[in-house]
């Protein structure tokens, strides 16, 4: 409690989407954060959607958005989740001489250009309304501290991503509120060829019928603005183009660790393919449609040993403001190759998350739990399965994927079920 003769100092953030006030953050001096919606935004029956929590159709969003919500530390995981993790996120920090933990500074520094579409803009204290500072107790809003936004901070980076404009081949570090089109990841300090592996591994699953966005490899020495940040001597980085971006103009998307409401370090532990598929079938604008691709999605990472298809990997798309699709497919690596005996999917489906042991019964059991038709799915599964046999071994052969690696693919192949199996050719 804060004794009755102190006031408790806070920096406030205006949060907007599609050019619409959804609400204010403010940023308390002991670590407690705060979101309070505004009326404007509640009573709105045509707002933007915010969070599928918030979406009109959803049951709970006007008991949701009644009181602020408040934590400490962290953000809430709707907002949290919009952050970078691991490498990235301690360069932030380390820039701006803060806590890695301490996510609203983070959020302000990073709020002109999240995910998404929502704008995060620090407020002066005598725009903040009454309402605001009255949330809890007596608190005054101040100034926000100037940033140090030049890149001076150097870091063993894994393998780190940048959002990046690409101009004339060139790609530049964005700032100053510009908007990045492609997200460049560049080579890990700790594991070999991963561009090299991911553009395989996103090529291969194009060809299986997974919907994905333009990607290519870049010379590193195309990339302008890096921070210092340790490489290892690889010369290709990979990039994929944003799909929440449309020139200068922001889409709203979340991923599935917002939408189920969990913080990143619970992205794979506390929840299954099951529950994922249930939002994607009964909250997306074709909800057919997009579990099909789903469960094309959920075969590929089998195919291509990937156990890291966990909740941050999938996403939904607000592509109209307000309507969720699933996104298009992002992160589909073939991590076997770097885990020794990795065998397993990132979350269960259909009761297994061995790839070795999956069968088509185990995705008509993720099917009907998920409430989905099976007689709808299944010819996808079959489709993805067919075309994956018959283009995959030629395919890989002219792919970029490092040999080693793709003599351990092609050995898991080997490993699957009848059902999944991609014979040698």
């Amino acid at each position: 409690m804060t004794p009755d003769n102190q006031i408790d100092e806070m920096n406030v953030l205006e949060l907007t989407l599609h050019g619409k006030l959804v609400g204010y953050l403010a940023g308390f001096q002991n670590g407690r954060n705060v979101l309070s919606f505004a009326d404007e935004f509640k009573e709105d029956p045509s707002r933007p959607t915010f969070s599928l929590i918030t979406h009109p159709n959803f049951s709970n969003s006007e008991k949701l958005m009644l009181e602020p919500w408040a934590k400490n530390q962290r953000l809430h995981p709707v907002l949290s989740n919009l952050l970078p993790e691991g490498a990235l996120r301690e360069l932030i920090a380390q820039g701006l001489k803060t806590h890695i933990d301490n996510e609203f500074q983070i959020f302000s520094y990073l709020g002109q250009d999240l995910p998404g579409a929502l704008v995060a803009t620090p407020m002066e204290p005598d725009d903040v309304p009454e309402s605001v500072l009255s949330t809890h107790g007596k608190a005054k809003a101040i100034k926000f501290k100037g940033d140090d936004k030049e890149n001076k901070f150097s870091l063993a980076g894994i393998q780190m991503k940048f959002s990046m404009k690409e101009k004339d081949g060139r790609y530049n570090l964005t700032k100053n509120g510009e908007l990045g089109d492609w997200i460049i990841k560049t080579p890990s300090t700790k594991y070999k060829n991963v561009p090299l592996n991911e553009y395989t591994a996103m090529s291969l699953a194009a060809l299986a019928g997974v919907d994905t966005p333009d990607i290519k490899l870049v010379k590193l020495d195309k990339l302008d603005n890096l921070p210092q940040i340790n490489l290892p001597n690889e010369k290709l980085a990979f990039a994929i183009k944003r799909f929440d971006r449309d020139g200068n103009t922001r889409i709203h998307m979340e991923d599935f660790a917002q939408v189920l409401v969990k913080y990143p370090h619970e992205k794979y532990n506390s929840a299954n393919y099951e529950q994922v598929g249930k939002v994607v079938y009964g909250y997306s604008g074709d909800g057919l449609a997009d579990a099909q691709q789903f469960a094309r999605r959920l075969l590929v990472n089998i195919l291509l040993a990937n156990g890291d298809a966990h909740l941050k990997n999938w996403s939904l798309l607000y592509q109209d403001q307000v309507t969720p699709r699933l996104s298009p497919a992002y992160d589909i690596v073939t991590t076997s190759v770097y885990i020794d005996n990795e065998t397993k999917y990132a979350l269960n489906l259909g009761k297994t998350k061995e790839w070795h042991s999956v069968t088509m019964d185990n995705f008509k059991s993720w099917s009907e739990k998920s409430g989905i038709p099976w007689r709808a799915i299944k010819p996808h599964i079959e489709d993805s399965m067919e075309k994956a046999r018959s283009l995959w071994p030629e395919a890989l052969k002219d792919l970029t994927m490092d040999e080693e690696h793709k003599e351990k693919l092609k050995a898991h192949w080997l490993k699957l079920q009848t059902d999944f199996r991609i014979e040698r050719k």
